[in-house]
């Protein structure tokens, strides 16, 4: 990728009137979503429906359906035929990621990590080859797992998905859906801790969240500012440790950095 998707909005497979929307709404990626959003009778239209819009030469991921429902073969055949499709996996698992890799060779693929078996599948689920990105459905997995999504009960289980996001060399992964759609100030701090666990993005539901998820990843031009100087003091000293306003500056530090200023290039618009 050019550069990390902040924002990831999901729309209803089976609302086709809302897709050119969400696709115009500013979100970084637009999910159609086979899964939840769906009931079970209109998940063979919703499919159709999602189909003929992304043959029209639109582009989105699709979320599919499990591997172990009825509807996860029919969903696997569909993006076969859509080469503009790109998969998130619903309760995904190494084995079932595995597999849906091997059926959509060279497809961007996001791993929706939502059970608790999942989870503790992370260390071989980050390995399996061909996985773009793992996004927490923090929703799902409370209620699996009982441990509530309130304060700081499930931290412990975000920065480990974060840390081995990291060890295999994944972009930083996509933290799950903030249930505030009109509180500005919740919806931006939810984003901001999100960001602070390690995580690089967040799942969107509603198209007001988006703005406030993209200005809350996108580096501040006071973080661009900072890391210009920390990156002209360290070349003028010629790689050797330094300062700048008082704060020692070594190759770490400049890595992060590099980091800043990068993605201030690369990041897209509120």
């Amino acid at each position: 990728m050019d550069r990390v998707a902040r924002s990831l909005l999901f729309v209803p497979g089976d609302r086709p009137e809302r897709f050119d929307k969400a696709a115009a709404s500013g979100a970084h990626e637009v999910v159609l979503d086979l899964e939840d959003a769906v009931a079970p009778a209109a998940k063979a239209g919703a499919r159709d429906r999602v189909a003929a819009w992304l043959t029209d030469g639109h582009a989105a991921f699709v979320r599919i359906n499990a591997a172990q429902t009825e509807w996860h073969a029919d969903d696997l055949r569909m993006l076969q035929r859509v080469p503009s499709a790109s998969v998130m996996l619903a309760k995904a698992d190494a084995a079932s990621l595995a597999r849906t890799a091997q059926a959509l060779p060279g497809r961007r693929i996001i791993a929706l990590l939502e059970t608790v078996a999942g989870f503790m599948d992370l260390p071989a689920l980050v390995r399996v080859p061909g996985l773009e990105r793992i996004a927490f459905g923090s929703v799902d997995f409370a209620t699996e797992s009982g441990v509530a999504d309130e304060g700081e009960a499930l931290t412990a289980v975000r920065v480990q998905i974060a840390l081995h996001a990291s060890h295999a060399g994944l972009p930083a992964p996509v933290d799950g859906v903030s249930v505030h759609f009109t509180d500005v100030d919740a919806i931006r701090a939810d984003a901001l801790r999100s960001r602070q666990l390690g995580f690089g993005g967040k799942l969107c539901i509603h198209p007001r969240q988006v703005a406030e998820v993209n200005a809350a990843f996108r580096p501040t031009s006071e973080d661009a500012e900072w890391a210009r100087a920390v990156i002209a003091a360290f070349e003028a000293s010629r790689g050797a440790a330094t300062s700048v306003d008082g704060q020692m500056i070594d190759k770490p530090v400049v890595d992060r950095a590099r980091r800043i200023v990068a993605e201030s290039r690369t990041s897209p618009g509120a």
